[in-house]
């Protein structure tokens, strides 16, 4: 998709307060505009509208806004979905100048057609990151980020934002090291190292004590035996 080619149709909204819930009741969904430093913009539209755009865009892709006969090249900025249910209840849109580098959050995703040799292996690759904070003129925001999970093989192997495919033009504000994907040995396959482990260490004791009790049979004097030398060794002594 190229910058702006989501067309979001709105309409202006001068209910706000306790009558937002009359207002979704009736099928629409409030919003705002924010627009660098001008008076906000109380918009809505319908639900499926908003909802269909923020499933399209995120919080990365530019939209065009249409209230009336005014125009808005906006990122969304904020989504708020009620508690119970995931349903949405309100956006926030941030309006955007095409010609200034502006902030977002990249879904990052893993290279396609790509073999994870750590899944291959039976290993859990455990995702510690999903998005990357990033800044680029508008039109040169990606949709995604990719990055190579080929290096994926042993317990404790790792990825981090620094092994992202960085797009010409977007300058990532993540931190380089924090991880995207760790690999991890799965809870049922530790549980039985460990049970394998204490096992061993178990056989090993009693295997320890058992040459403990050899030890001290083969060295002990026999009963009636006396400890101390004989008078023929203290003769040779």
């Amino acid at each position: 998709m190229s910058s702006g080619d989501i067309v979001v149709e709105l309409e202006e909204r001068t209910v706000v307060g306790k009558g937002l819930r009359h207002l979704r009741g009736s099928g629409k969904i409030p919003a705002v505009i924010h627009d660098h430093g001008k008076q906000s913009s109380h918009v809505m539209a319908d639900y499926t509208t908003l909802e269909k755009a923020f499933s399209e865009a995120g919080k990365h892709h530019p939209l065009q806004l249409h209230v009336g006969k005014t125009q808005h090249l906006a990122l969304i900025k904020d989504v708020d979905y009620e508690p119970v249910g995931r349903r949405l209840r309100h956006i926030v849109f941030q309006a955007i100048n095409q010609n200034e580098t502006v902030e977002a959050e990249i879904p990052i995703v893993f290279q396609a057609d790509t073999e994870i040799p750590a899944e291959k292996a039976s290993l859990l690759v455990l995702r510690q990151l999903d998005h990357a904070l990033v800044k680029a003129l508008p039109k040169d925001l990606p949709d995604e980020l990719t990055v190579d999970p080929s290096s994926l093989m042993e317990v404790g192997d790792h990825i981090t934002v620094a092994d992202l495919i960085v797009p010409n033009g977007v300058t990532i504000l993540t931190e380089a090291e924090h991880p995207i994907a760790t690999v991890e040995m799965p809870k049922d396959q530790l549980a039985e190292a460990d049970a394998a482990a204490a096992e061993l260490a178990a056989d090993a004791a009693a295997h320890g004590e058992v040459s403990e009790e050899a030890e001290t049979e083969t060295t002990a004097p026999a009963e009636g035996e006396s400890s101390e030398p004989t008078e023929e060794l203290k003769d040779k002594e």
